[in-house]
């Protein structure tokens, strides 16, 4: 122990040494200096001091001792501290970053994928058991789940409108098929007075307002924990380019390039003097940790509410059988609405017809079925270890400074160092905290005012703070928003899942969250771009044209752009 001791101790005197050696004899050329110089700043560059000399222009690094550097020098070094800066700041920043990234898209492709389980299992009722119906309900269920898809990620549909739309354009057909079989009207005005007649007489007995309850508790916090992962994306990056201010370039320029200009080209910055500049410049990001904390808490006590009557994965996929109970209700009442549509209606003007034969090929349905089963993960798992992961981020904000001076910027502990001025053994100056009300006895940077981008950044972060404490239920409650624009639905409901709630299922064939989570992982992911995210059709759709009854797997797709997408009406 005495051994390494010693050879120690003898490691300091001779980097100390070294470097008294190294500015006494080496500057008498700066050739080293104009070579590191060239080299950070790619290319040859002309103009280059070739031995020591004064430097009266310089305004930053300045000093009574020769110096290696010009005005232009010293002007090009104040770009690259900036840039080395922003690097330093994405580097420390990428772990966070692609944690949410990669679980945003994870999340995405895990509800698309939903979606369109869900759709199979609605179009597979039809098919199956209503099957002279099956073909002209499949626009409407393929525009259902489309609708559902939208509303999910960001786009500005009323949940309301389309779950009234999908039993209005239901009704007709079930009338026709079921209530009064055999033969179909032609006339689209008599289709258009079924379709109105349907919040009338409410032939599907609850059935639509238990929908639009299961969809607005299940519905609507998946939508708001997609927004909130993207504000935290966007977060990232504003933070990634951070403005530095003048007095800020100037103290990282003192920091990092100065020392060359003295011929100190391997010098770190002593700990202390560290932590006041990097602490100086980032002062207005700090402000963000109380914020950033209160996300993550938000986020956190989300998604441990997403469960039972608010987990999306049973709700979707428990959909067909609310259907099916519908149609059940509306063709044991089916004498009552004969009479109702009549007074209505009218007598309709009949032309006979034959209703198409529908096939389904399940082979696909049960392909994707097994690839799920052969995950563990359900949708929650999923959520609960990326949310473990994302609480060792509480605090980001609020220690970077710290990590950055430890980990990458400042001299080891008990090495010389640079103290802005000179080769020292330690920086003596006081060392200010994290902050900005701790800045004004900085003695390095001069913190003023307040940073606009900082400002609204917090702001969104408020508000995004405050969707998710309003999309967690209380102690037997959940609270919604009244529809609009917005999307949300007034609905005051028992926290308990009952029959009310479908949660026990209607009648038998209640699914028991099949879908897992694919192990999915993107190849390439662009971090620095947030993209909108646009629907597409593609694959495979539902034949509405007698043709047959295919699979809807492909029928309603939303393309990743990018990794995330920014949601309208969050701002």
């Amino acid at each position: 122990m005495g051994t390494r001791t010693w050879r120690a101790g003898c490691g300091c005197l001779l980097l100390l040494a070294l470097a008294g050696s190294f500015r006494s004899e080496d500057l008498r050329s700066c050739e080293q200096v104009g070579k590191l110089f060239q080299g950070r700043l790619v290319g040859a560059v002309r103009g280059l001091p070739e031995s020591p000399r004064a430097g009266p222009d310089l305004q930053v690094c300045t000093s009574q001792k020769p110096t290696c550097c010009t005005r232009k020098m010293e002007e090009r070094f104040q770009v690259a501290a900036r840039q080395d800066m922003q690097q330093v700041l994405q580097t420390s920043s990428s772990t966070l970053k692609f944690l949410i990234s990669r679980n945003a898209a994870a999340f995405q492709e895990t509800l698309e994928m939903l979606i369109r389980q869900a759709e199979n299992y609605t179009s597979i009722l039809f098919c199956n058991t209503y099957r002279n119906m099956a073909l002209e309900a499949a626009s409407s269920v393929q525009e259902f789940f489309t609708d559902v898809g939208l509303y999910l990620f960001g786009a500005d549909v009323n949940p309301e409108e389309f779950i009234n739309r999908f039993f209005d354009n239901l009704f007709p057909l079930v009338y026709n098929h079921l209530i009064n079989p055999g033969v179909t009207d032609s006339s689209l005005e008599y289709w258009e007075c079924l379709r109105m007649a349907q919040r009338d007489i409410n032939p599907f007995g609850n059935i639509p307002k238990r929908v639009m309850g299961q969809m607005g508790r299940s519905l609507l916090p998946s939508r708001t924990f997609l927004q909130a992962l993207n504000l935290g994306i966007e977060v990232i990056n504003t933070t990634d380019h951070l403005h530095f201010s003048k007095e800020c370039s100037k103290a990282l320029l003192r920091m990092q390039y100065c020392p060359h200009c003295q011929g100190l080209t391997v010098t770190k910055p002593c700990m202390g003097y560290c932590l006041n500049i990097i602490r100086g410049c980032l002062a207005h990001m700090v402000e963000l940790n109380p914020h950033w904390h209160a996300y993550i808490r938000s986020l956190e006590e989300l998604s441990n509410a997403m469960h039972g009557t608010y987990d999306i994965e049973h709700v979707l996929l428990n959909f067909h059988l609310l259907v099916n109970d519908a149609v059940m209700q509306a063709r044991f009442r089916g004498q009552k609405l004969l009479e109702q549509v009549d007074k209505i209606c009218g007598h309709p003007v009949r032309t006979p017809t034959q209703s198409p034969h529908c096939s389904f090929d399940e082979s696909r349905e049960k392909h994707e079925m097994k690839i799920s089963a052969r995950n563990e993960e359900t949708l929650a798992n999923r959520r609960k270890e990326f949310i473990n992961s994302l609480l060792l981020f509480r605090t980001f904000y609020g220690g970077l400074a710290d990590q950055l001076c430890a980990n990458e910027l400042a001299a080891a502990d008990r090495l010389p160092c640079w103290n802005g001025e000179d080769l020292v053994k330690s920086y003596t100056l006081r060392v200010v905290g994290n902050g900005i009300k701790a800045q004004s006895g900085n003695p390095e940077v001069k913190v003023k005012g307040s940073d606009p981008v900082i400002n609204q950044i917090i702001d969104k972060l408020r508000h995004v703070i405050q969707l998710l404490q309003g999309r967690s239920p209380k102690p037997n409650k959940w609270e919604l928003l009244q529809i609009g624009s917005g999307g949300g639905m007034v609905d005051q409901v028992s926290g308990d899942c009952d029959d009310e709630d479908g949660c026990g299922g209607s009648g038998s064939g209640e699914v028991k969250r099949t879908l897992k989570v694919a192990n999915w992982m993107p190849d390439e992911l662009n971090l620095s771009d947030v993209k909108q995210i646009h629907h597409k059709d593609g694959g495979k759709t539902l034949d509405t044209t007698g043709a047959g009854c295919t699979t809807a797997t492909e029928s309603m797709a939303f393309s990743l752009v990018g990794v995330v997408m920014l949601l309208p009406g969050l701002w």
